[in-house]
């Protein structure tokens, strides 16, 4: 279907066409029709199939229509970080460049002068509101908003809302809401929690579901087994001969962000660095970079992971293996987008095999294991433990049924008063006392030496990069689209 075949105003469709938005995704298909009948909806799709226009669009079609409060707020939107809520601004700046609608962005970080307008728009009575849960409450408290005429209240990414603690939060803002209003919410998964969260504050929904936690069909996922020690001369191995632009290597602590953005930089590669201990205006500095291609790659926690709104993200590295499936589709989901192709690249170390024999059951699929290149020595077996296999994600279940089995033992001997099977009482094994200089240093950089067991490295250097304007830039091509399915939760 195309934007043109529903009936939005003519504000709508200028702004449409200014910004090039003619074929609608699956998700907007579905969506856009119950939403513009006032229907309360549970948009449930992953990243990068176009949720922010499927229920931004409706709601600025019905502001071009009247009838609304001129001096009031109208409309809130909810989002998990101030980068998503970044994101969803810039949009409605294309979206009411036609229109009288006003919108502000609501959150943390930002300087007095920021504050301040924020508090002229929610004082003028800004049509739209974009904001962070916290950052929202503050202002509740405050006595800074009224949001007694809101007609419409939109949650995006509501399932990372949740994952961040902000369920209470969720609640206060909605009690403070008039009952009679229209509410959205959008999800990239439909835990326990999501729907308890949805039969709290949405009148019989219609839930919309796209096909779930499955990366796009414009990825290729690729693994390399290895050792910790090898991760720094694989990563050199794939940009010797492509360029390291439009790169994210995500990592799964932010000082672990710090120590690898500072070896690759010292191996020559063009790097930015993204977690949380920058502040706002650090890293609003860093995506200016990175989008005008000043830098080349950034490496980052999962705070990346959801809430960029970048399209030729060429490859995506995952330097080590996400504890959760959910942050796996979330983080390659940045590549491919918008009906491109990109790559995925995950290095498994020994410790990690388990995590990611979950991820591949998760996603239904064995994903290729390249061979280490042979100046790296050997890779270790993919020999993944079955203690995981019974979960599929953070939330799932499974174990180790002999491990389970052996404290069942040892819990019984304890009742029988310490005696074994053959009734003689057990001696306690005396604990090995560890020598002052047996342990291991610790490791300065992520790229240090392998752990017990792996092959000796044969000692050469990591090359040096190659200066980046002799790097060479790949194209990307067309991908597929998702299918959908519709459930009325009447």
């Amino acid at each position: 279907m195309y934007f043109t075949d529903f009936d939005f105003e003519d504000e709508v469709l200028d702004a449409l066409d200014a910004m090039r938005f003619e074929k609608c995704t699956p998700i907007q298909e579905q969506t856009l029709e119950p939403l513009m009948e006032g229907r309360d909806l549970i948009g449930v799709a992953q990243t990068g199939t176009g949720k922010t226009a499927a229920y931004l669009l409706p709601v600025l079609n019905k502001l071009c229509r009247g009838g609304y409060p001129e001096d009031a707020i109208n409309c809130i939107v909810m989002a998990p970080t101030r980068e998503l809520a970044q994101q969803i601004d810039r949009q409605l700046e294309g979206f009411t460049y036609f229109m009288n609608v006003s919108s502000v962005a609501v959150y943390g970080g930002n300087d007095g002068q920021r504050y301040e307008q924020e508090l002229r728009g929610m004082a003028k009575g800004a049509d739209i509101i974009v904001a962070t849960p916290g950052r929202l409450i503050s202002h509740i408290n405050l006595g800074n908003i009224d949001l007694s005429k809101v007609s419409f209240f939109i949650l995006d990414e509501a399932d990372r809302m949740l994952d961040m603690g902000f369920y209470s939060d969720i609640m206060t803002i909605a009690k403070q809401l008039p009952k009679e209003r229209q509410t959205m919410l959008f999800s990239a998964t439909m835990p326990q929690e999501i729907r308890k969260l949805a039969s709290d504050i949405l009148t019989d929904p219609l839930q919309i579901t796209l096909a779930l936690a499955k990366p796009a069909d414009g990825i290729t996922q690729q693994a390399f087994i290895c050792y910790e020690g090898q991760k720094l001369g694989i990563i050199n191995s794939i940009f010797d001969n492509e360029s390291s632009e439009r790169v994210i290597l995500f990592a799964s602590r932010k000082t672990k962000v710090k120590e690898i953005s500072h070896t690759l930089k010292k191996h020559g590669f063009n790097v930015g660095e993204m977690h949380s201990d920058l502040s706002q205006s650090e890293r609003d500095e860093i995506m200016f970079q990175y989008k005008s291609r000043k830098i080349d790659m950034i490496v980052a926690t999962d705070i990346l992971a959801r809430g960029i709104d970048i399209d030729d993200i060429r490859i995506v590295i995952n330097y080590d293996v996400p504890r959760d499936c959910d942050d796996y589709i979330h983080r390659i989901g940045r590549t491919a987008r918008a009906g491109t192709k990109g790559r995925a690249i995950t290095l498994v170390n020994v410790e990690d095999q388990e995590y990611f024999k979950r991820i591949e059951d998760f996603i239904e699929q064995d994903v290729p294991k390249m061979e280490l290149p042979t100046s790296l020595g050997e890779a270790p077996a993919y020999e993944p433990k079955s203690k995981l296999k019974g979960g599929k994600s953070r939330r799932g279940g499974g174990g180790n049924k002999e491990k389970r089995r052996g404290n069942d033992r040892k819990r019984n001997n304890r009742k029988r008063g310490g005696k074994a099977a053959g009734g003689e009482k057990q001696q306690e094994k005396p604990q090995a006392v560890k020598p002052a200089n047996s342990e291991k240093p610790k490791e300065t950089t992520p790229v240090a030496a392998p752990q017990e067991g792996a092959p000796k490295q044969q000692g050469e250097k990591p090359k040096r990069r190659r200066p980046h304007h002799h790097r060479r830039k790949p194209g990307n091509a067309k991908g597929a689209e998702d299918t959908a399915s519709v459930t009325d939760n009447k």
